[in-house]
């Protein structure tokens, strides 16, 4: 195994060992713990994980249909490898969605929430001046799920960050292109004006230019634009 072993599940959280095991290995493939295309085997993923293969087989199961596993005939479970027309698919559909979600968070927001919103984007702006990439993921990974609350639309919250787990793996490379992180903020700070002006038909436009914006530095990488740490063809 040329790789760290995973950590450990602990027994003493509230949440069902099924649902534990299933969001350890989640992490594990966005994170790049588990590679595309590693085989993922039950009995050896279960005796790293200290549980049985039950709530592994589940968690595959699961992850598959989040498309973050691909089941291959008479040869086993693998994690997937999401191809340049998978990308642009989900792409696609995240603009659109996360578009709406703008437009109904300019509508429905709360002072609170956008107060929240705004801190997020300091602590971007000192990810940024840190040139800590991986705090830069995190904060940023924040600041939409926030955005989604925002919204006060709870399937549509779901169904985009269903969408996002499918290419979360990429989000770092994404943000690594020279002057992405800066172009990021600046796009986010334009989001937020919008919806503090109540603008919904703005922040709609900008929060769709800023998926493609995002999808843009991605194919950049992945085609050969950039020579990107971590970058996963």
């Amino acid at each position: 195994m040329n790789r760290p072993p995973l950590v450990q599940i602990k027994l003493d959280n509230y949440k069902p060992l099924r649902e534990l095991v299933f969001e350890a290995l989640r992490e594990a493939i966005i994170k790049g713990v588990l590679k595309p295309g590693e085989r993922m085997m039950e009995i050896q993923l279960a005796e790293e994980m200290g549980v049985s293969r039950t709530p592994v087989r589940e968690a595959i199961r699961k992850l598959e249909l989040e498309c973050l596993v691909a089941m291959v005939p008479r040869k086993g479970a693998y994690v997937a490898d999401l191809s340049m027309k998978d990308i642009v698919e989900v792409f696609e559909i995240r603009g659109a969605l996360e578009g709406l979600a703008a437009e109904l968070a300019a509508e429905r927001i709360t002072e609170e929430e956008l107060e929240e919103l705004e801190r997020y984007l300091v602590r971007i702006m000192e990810s940024i001046g840190a040139d800590d990439l991986s705090l830069m993921v995190e904060v940023d990974t924040d600041f939409h799920t926030q955005l989604y609350k925002a919204s006060r639309n709870e399937r549509l919250s779901q169904i985009i960050s269903n969408l996002r787990e499918q290419i979360q793996r990429f989000r770092k490379t994404s943000l690594a292109v020279p002057g992405r992180m800066k172009a990021a903020l600046e796009e986010h700070k334009k989001i937020v004006e919008a919806i503090s002006a109540r603008d919904g038909v703005l922040a709609r436009r900008l929060a769709e230019e800023h998926i493609e914006s995002a999808e843009n530095s991605l194919m950049d990488v992945i085609s050969g634009g950039n020579d990107t740490e971590g970058h996963q063809p």
